[in-house]
């Protein structure tokens, strides 16, 4: 048995612990509590936080060197770099910059990823790094036949990689790119199921007439069918709970009252979707009508980083400054949306998302010492305004220690992940 203590433990499903311990046998929580209560070999981290390791709902690990490309584009001129940039990388490029991005969730107190991948990439990355993960192998188009030509090819190629810590999805990528026949061929497969949904007007105005900026690119997606994507998907009985739809930014009462009704679980993405133009999600009348939300940074293709603390501030500030009140997401409500919330958004909550015994051992330890929140008042608050990467002192997967402060920092990853984005940087690319 081992004893991880600290000035403060935060459970998520329960009251803040002062002076607390987790202590941990083998892959699991064994209990919660005082530490000076719990049997072990006890580590102690002074001035410190130990909260559940974050869940990241919708990240993109194989976009990790993509920062600001088109910054300030709309977002189909946005999209085309990004394709074009993208197709100049092979194979080991994609995977070594899907390791970097593993390796800087990790480094952000991020233990488990929601990821969709356009190649399966992320599947080794966090294979290798120790980083729990759901990879959702993306599709695109009418079908049928891109199951065949597309998914299964990624899934043999990464099939080594899967676990019970790195467990396969699908996604297709949105109702814009992808046909209803493909959205029910994906679901057919039985595999939880990721989609982006109603993140920008752009989709919308494609959706609803075949008007607007996307036009520019309809040879991309198939035909507009002449309603909101999740109209569309409601109709044909494609919306269910094994479904996360991250976005949902342009949405309405009666689209919101059929996610409920579908028990569709919603991830936020408040950077992104506010560096995008795209606007501020409804979370406050999601979480109202009862559906199950999440938090996710997307990836450094729209957002700046992996940064989970970030990510926490972001949706806090959005929150307030769209209802006018500071009460609008505390930052208690705040720490269980990007931890228990996503884990329920992603169908963990039994295995991950809070500090519960016989719960898989995924914690992070971030230090509080020497902040402005130093001496702690509410180590909620001290955690979620005052925490960032550097703060984290230690990374713990299934008991096992996947990052520690002041360790090596992954040199030869950054150098395979650096010579990957100079590639898409060259000129003939621009």
């Amino acid at each position: 048995m081992k004893v991880y203590a600290a000035d403060w433990v935060l459970p998520v499903d329960g009251e803040p612990i002062s002076r607390g311990g987790v202590q941990v046998d083998g892959p699991r929580i064994a209990a919660v509590g005082p530490a000076d209560s719990l049997e072990g070999e006890i580590e102690r981290f002074p001035g410190a936080a130990i909260v559940p390791g974050f869940v990241n709902a919708h990240s993109h690990l194989e976009y990790a060197v993509y920062a600001g490309f088109g910054d300030g584009l709309p977002f189909g001129p946005w999209l085309e770099l990004h394709i074009g940039r993208k197709r100049r990388l092979d194979w080991d490029a994609m995977v070594a910059i899907a390791r970097i991005g593993a390796a800087e969730c990790l480094a952000s107190g991020i233990t488990t990823v929601a990821d969709a991948s356009f190649t399966g990439a992320a599947a080794p990355a966090a294979d290798e790094l120790g980083l729990r993960a759901v990879i959702y192998l993306e599709v695109f188009g009418d079908g049928p036949g891109e199951l065949s030509t597309r998914f299964e090819p990624n899934r043999e190629r990464v099939a080594t990689s899967f676990s019970d810590r790195v467990s396969l999805g699908v996604s297709p990528h949105a109702p814009y790119s992808c046909s209803v026949e493909l959205y029910r061929e994906s679901l057919a497969l039985g595999l939880p199921i990721a989609t982006h949904l109603a993140e920008t007007e752009a989709e919308r105005e494609w959706m609803l007439d075949g008007t607007g900026p996307l036009v520019s690119y309809r040879a991309l997606f198939p035909p507009s069918p002449g309603e909101t994507g999740i109209r569309v998907l409601a109709r044909d009985g494609l919306l269910g709970p094994s479904m996360t739809g991250a976005h949902c930014v342009v949405v309405d009462p009666e689209e919101i009252e059929l996610l409920a009704r579908s028990d569709v679980a919603v991830v936020h993405c408040p950077r992104s979707n506010a560096l995008l133009g795209c606007g501020i999600a409804p979370i406050a009348e999601l979480q109202a009508a009862g559906v199950r939300v999440g938090l996710g940074t997307d990836s450094p293709a729209s957002t700046p980083s992996f940064d989970m603390f970030d990510e926490l501030r972001m949706a806090i500030a959005l929150a307030r400054a769209g209802a006018r009140a500071t009460g609008a997401l505390t930052a208690t409500e705040a720490l269980r949306l990007a931890t228990l919330g996503s884990a329920e958004a992603i169908g963990m909550a039994g295995e991950v998302g809070s500090l519960t015994p016989g719960k898989r051992a995924d914690l992070s330890v971030v230090e509080l010492s020497g902040s402005p929140f130093d001496p702690v008042d509410d180590p909620a608050v001290a955690v979620v305004l005052g925490g960032a990467p550097a703060r984290v002192c230690r990374t713990i997967v299934d008991g096992m220690t996947r990052y520690a402060r002041g360790g090596t920092g992954w040199p030869e990853l950054r150098r395979s992940a650096a010579a990957a984005r100079e590639r898409m940087l060259a000129p003939s690319s621009r």
